[in-house]
């Protein structure tokens, strides 16, 4: 199946003709909001700056982020959101369907997607579309894309040879430590660091899909729950007054659905193995483990704690294009193109390519994921602008424990989870403290009402595990397990087969025994 370029032409003229007169319509509440128009009205910040202002502020600039101007969440409508829904779409059927076309432009649908809601964004809201496009790319695409290139070059140079048999007493063992090490070196870090030698343990198995969808369930999410490295929310929560070691109290919640997942994976694998009949190949079966490359895990442990140090030092903002970001955040960026290019330079090439190290998985995320932060805009900005907002009506109903888990979760399994826990968090600030500063606020919050930071805190966490993009591992792993050569399901074979049979389940018994009141 081809396309020219004509063909992709006409498809997206159409597109952005059928998604003009949706952000048209909305331009009409756009227009008596010049830019300049100054508000104190707390439902035009973000959550972010909404936690961020103290009482009584005025906030003088578009979301916090530099740009003065109108809270764009409070104008767009919900249908400004369908390419993000396409953009989904794609992702789930395409490989299905037409799967050697997908193969070779899966680049080029997400530009088309991206184009479809930037062209028509630019033009009805011009500079303050302009802002948003630059500001998710510049604060957000790129350090996303930087943190994922950094773990997995230099995870790639780290290499365990000998034979580590995959039984499922070993699996079990291999996914419980990369649960634990996620909490310390970030689901990111403890997903990339494992995710070969699982796999090479496992390379004489036959039945391979359920192992690495656990793999994603356990290290690539809910593993992350105990300290605030361990997941992006919870350094937001970090950043945002919540002691370092509160995390600890999130431990029986991730134990309850940890320890669930284990145990139901160590029953499906035990079933596997012993249907399969497997045994290793005699001639390996015997080789000591040793480990390789083994220089790196410094280089690992300088993009951690380079991670850890841009959310503990302010070394003031540079201004890039009108964006306002962190000096400390830039530095961490380029620190972390520093250790990737060094584990590069000093790994032997032999250690890469016995690792079946290639390029493929990281130009594929790339590509993919700037069409989702792009189309992504909309929704984000509706989440943000709070009750202000096209999703008013989901945030007003959101008032016991199990609301919070159950909204913020689900929220969390299609978009950027931390976003999603700091305009929940700051609900729940809101509800309870209205008008006290921050640093007060978030400490009566713990005191007094501690269950609704729980619930806010572990969903954001677990519900990464719901799909593909639900957390920023889970694409990341997909694509390794498939360049080597494991089927794994689509983006909807994955929440249907996998999330709503294993995950929901757990999760309604975390509610039942930690949030039902």
């Amino acid at each position: 199946m081809t396309m020219n370029s004509r063909t992709w032409a006409g498809i997206l003229a159409l597109s952005l003709i059928l998604m003009f007169p949706v952000l048209a319509a909305a331009s009409v509440e756009y227009a008596p909001k010049r830019v300049g128009v100054l508000s104190d009205d707390p439902g035009h910040r973000s959550g972010l700056d909404q936690a961020r202002a103290d009482d009584g502020g005025v906030e003088t600039e578009l979301n916090g982020h530099g740009h003065a101007g109108p809270n764009l969440g409070e104008i767009l409508p919900l249908w400004a959101c369908l390419p993000f829904a396409f953009m989904l779409l794609s992702i789930a059927f395409l490989p299905l369907v037409a799967s050697e076309f997908w193969h070779h432009h899966f680049g080029k649908i997400s530009a088309f997607w991206a184009a479809c809601l930037g062209i028509p964004f630019l033009i009805v809201f011009k500079g303050a579309a302009l802002y948003e496009i630059l500001h998710i790319i510049l604060a957000d695409y790129i350090p996303f894309i930087l943190l994922l290139w950094g773990l997995y070059t230099v995870s790639g140079g780290i290499l365990l040879r000998g034979r580590l048999r995959g039984t499922p007493l070993v699996n079990s063992l291999i996914l419980i430590t990369g649960a634990a090490l996620a909490s310390w070196m970030g689901t990111t870090g403890a997903a990339m660091l494992l995710i070969r030698p699982f796999m090479r343990a496992n390379d004489y198995r036959k039945n391979k899909t359920f192992m690495i969808v656990f793999f994603i369930f356990l290290v690539a999410n809910i593993g992350g729950s105990l300290t605030p490295l361990g997941d992006p929310p919870l350094f937001l929560g970090f950043l945002h007054g919540v002691d370092f070691f509160w995390t600890f109290n999130l431990a029986p919640h991730m134990l309850l659905a940890g320890g669930m997942l284990i145990v139901i994976y160590f029953i499906l694998d035990s079933h596997y193995y012993r249907k399969e009949g497997a045994s290793p190949p005699k001639e390996e079966s015997g080789e000591s483990l040793r480990l390789e490359g083994a220089h790196n895990f410094i280089f690992l442990g300088g993009i951690i704690g380079a991670v850890l140090a841009s959310g503990i030092f302010d070394w003031g903002t540079v201004n890039t294009f009108g964006v306002h970001r962190g000096a400390q955040d830039w530095a961490r960026d380029f620190f972390l193109i520093l250790m990737g290019g060094l584990s590069l330079i000093t790994t032997p090439m032999k250690i890469h390519e016995d690792n079946n190290f290639t390029w493929f998985p990281m130009v594929e995320v790339a590509c993919l994921f700037i069409g989702i932060f792009i189309t992504m805009i909309p929704c984000l900005l509706i989440l943000k602008a709070g009750p202000g907002g096209g999703m008013a009506f989901l945030i007003a109903s959101v008032k016991e424990p199990v609301h919070y888990f159950w909204v913020t979760g689900a929220l969390s399994s299609f978009l950027d989870n931390a976003p999603t826990y700091l305009t929940f968090f700051n609900t729940a600030l809101g509800t309870f403290y209205p008008g006290m500063p921050e640093s007060g606020a978030v400490a009566l919050f713990i005191k007094e009402h501690e269950i609704y930071l729980k619930a806010i805190s572990s969903a954001a966490v677990f519900f990464g595990a719901c799909s593909y993009i639900g957390n920023a591992p889970n694409f990341m792993v997909r694509s390794i397990a498939e360049e080597a050569g494991i089927n794994m399901p689509s983006f909807f074979g994955y929440i249907v087969k996998y999330s709503l049979v294993f995950l929901l389940p757990v999760f309604m018994i975390v509610t039942l025994v930690f949030f039902w009141e």
